[in-house]
């Protein structure tokens, strides 16, 4: 059931699954939170957690801002777009959706941008966080030449070559960043683009936006984190290299950092119950 939590004129929307622990999922640049997949919520539902996953701003269901006309997605990453909005707005946003479930903290987990959110939570809003997962993402508030070090450009060069159906971009972009060393879902990704698409066709502004408020913040030091962290990255992501999980971890202290062979820009079904070990032992301390 969608539900919906308020910070000031946005809208987010959001979904909860099972009851227990608390533990707030942080989707992506640009990614709708059905892009969690199902299968690994039910496992965090099984191994004791109460799951919310949900709509950044600008995805989804919740709240989206005025098209761009001709997007330009680099120079957002360069700090050379005005904001329309930061990474702080971001990080309310899930403070916003933790208070509409009544959470006074919870435990945290980001992909990808979302692993840089989760970060930024932990190290601003430390008593809302009880542990961090920071999972296929970079330390957050590096540089752009920091940033630009940990990307592989091959995979732009997949993106340059989408075709114009929406639905099928969807598919096609999770498809480029899937694991290279596992079966890629088919059938799945199909169909979370097809709902993807149903929800609210893809504004390729979003993510222009989206890179623009990571700009526009800066963020409280990694060091100055306290919750119990594990960092978990594919060895053989096409999108970010491994060692920016690695960075990340050093970067905080006490983080765990754990790098799965084969997996790529996403959990692959075979590593859920790897991974659901992993995040039940560092919430543990939590």
């Amino acid at each position: 059931m969608i539900r919906y939590a308020e910070n000031g004129d946005v809208r987010l929307a959001y979904e909860r699954f099972g009851d227990g622990e608390p533990l707030l999922l942080i989707m992506g640049l640009d990614f709708q939170m059905v892009w969690w997949p199902d299968g690994f919520v039910q496992k965090l539902v099984e191994a004791g957690f109460a799951v919310v996953r949900f709509d950044n701003r600008d995805t989804g269901l919740s709240t989206s801002f005025a098209p761009v006309e001709v997007p330009k997605p680099f120079r957002a990453l360069l700090g050379r777009v005005p904001p329309v909005y930061t990474a702080r707005d971001m990080l309310d946003d899930a403070l916003a959706v933790m208070d509409a479930q009544g959470w006074s903290s919870a435990h945290v987990m980001g992909g990808s941008m979302g692993a840089a959110l989760a970060q930024g939570l932990a190290a601003e809003n430390p008593e809302r966080v009880r542990s961090l997962i920071s999972a296929m993402g970079a330390p957050a508030g590096i540089g752009v030449l920091r940033t630009l070090r940990y990307l592989r450009p091959g995979v732009f060069r997949t993106f340059a070559r989408l075709g114009s159906d929406p639905e099928e971009q969807l598919l096609e972009i999770y498809r480029a960043v899937a694991s290279p060393g596992y079966p890629f879902p088919e059938e799945w990704a199909r169909e979370a683009a097809r709902i993807s698409h149903e929800r609210h066709p893809r504004d390729q502004g979003t993510t222009q936006r989206q890179l623009a408020a990571g700009r526009a913040h800066r963020f409280a030091p990694l060091a100055t984190i306290t919750a119990p962290t594990l960092v978990l990255s594919g060895r053989d992501d096409p999108l970010i290299r491994w060692q920016a999980g690695r960075d990340t971890a050093r970067a905080i202290p006490g983080a765990r950092f754990v790098c799965h062979p084969g997996m790529g820009h996403a959990i692959p079904a075979e590593l859920y119950d790897d991974v659901v070990a992993e995040i039940v032992s560092v919430t543990s301390r939590g």
